[in-house]
């Protein structure tokens, strides 16, 4: 007799197995990272052509051993809006790079599929404004950074590097300085072939980002010009490619589309 299941959870990736079916890359709480396959899904009239990337799923699925396959689907949200902008879509894919290197395959991970979810639900509500490219940015920096902690590469925010002592970003003296090493983590003052050196405001700011919200205004826009939040989109890009075994590659593909994108937010 077949055995069967339910899995709930986030499709991060498909691609072609064989003749007619797929293989589906799938992110879930019970399994953590699973592999299924999808049969007859390439068919035109398929009943399970359904299963696109960032597709929240709930799965019937059947077998014991090897590769398990899904026997029904039933689409829960689909954010299919984050592909209408080119931006919206490379930060989301940020998201599945690092779902892929921080999980195991069939690795329980409890928190992990709501938090992203919570992330692409919030980058799918960015529309066309004078600040659509901070909001992108600090949403991804911010997903980048609660999910780094929940995989275990926590950003070393808190405390320098070298001597131990807090970090606590002294605001009003714009002369103190922190460098980011991204083998090391941060130290305070400033050190030589740093890869980048922030300012007190700057610090604070991506310390602020551990929190469940982004750092507003009173007016509820977001805190920092869109020069500070490419500047720490480069310190998420250095820690990942310094202590993951892969690069995120959508990293740099979303930081080259929004640097070369003219300067017209408005944010002082």
């Amino acid at each position: 007799m077949t055995s069967s299941e339910y899995l709930k959870g986030l499709s991060l990736k498909v691609s072609p197995l064989g003749e007619n079916d797929r293989l589906l890359t799938f992110l879930s709480d019970s399994e953590g990272i699973t592999r299924l396959a999808i049969p007859g899904a390439r068919k035109p009239k398929s009943s399970l052509a359904a299963a696109a990337p960032l597709t929240f799923l709930e799965l019937q699925v059947v077998g014991k051993r090897g590769l398990k396959r899904v026997r029904q689907m039933k689409i829960i949200k689909s954010f299919s809006n984050l592909g209408k902008q080119l931006e919206t879509l490379a930060a989301a894919q940020v998201l599945s790079e690092l779902c892929l290197l921080l999980i195991a395959n069939n690795d329980p991970q409890a928190n992990f599929l709501s938090t992203v979810l919570i992330h692409l639900e919030r980058l799918e509500e960015i529309s066309y404004s004078h600040q659509k490219d901070i909001l992108i940015l600090a949403n991804c920096v911010q997903s980048c950074a609660h999910l780094l902690a929940l995989g275990g590469y926590s950003l070393p925010i808190q405390v320098c590097s070298q001597t131990g002592r807090e970090l606590v970003p002294p605001i009003g003296n714009w002369e103190w300085r922190c460098s980011f090493m991204p083998d090391e983590g941060f130290i305070i003052g400033s050190v030589p072939n740093a890869l980048i050196q922030l300012n007190p405001s700057e610090l604070a700011l991506l310390q602020r980002l551990l929190h469940p919200d982004l750092p507003r205004k009173k007016n509820g826009e977001i805190m920092g010009p869109k020069e500070v939040w490419l500047k720490l989109l480069s310190v998420i890009e250095g820690w990942t490619n310094n202590h993951l075994p892969y690069r995120v590659r959508s990293l740099k593909m979303l930081k080259e589309i929004l640097t070369s994108h003219q300067d017209v937010d408005t944010n002082k």
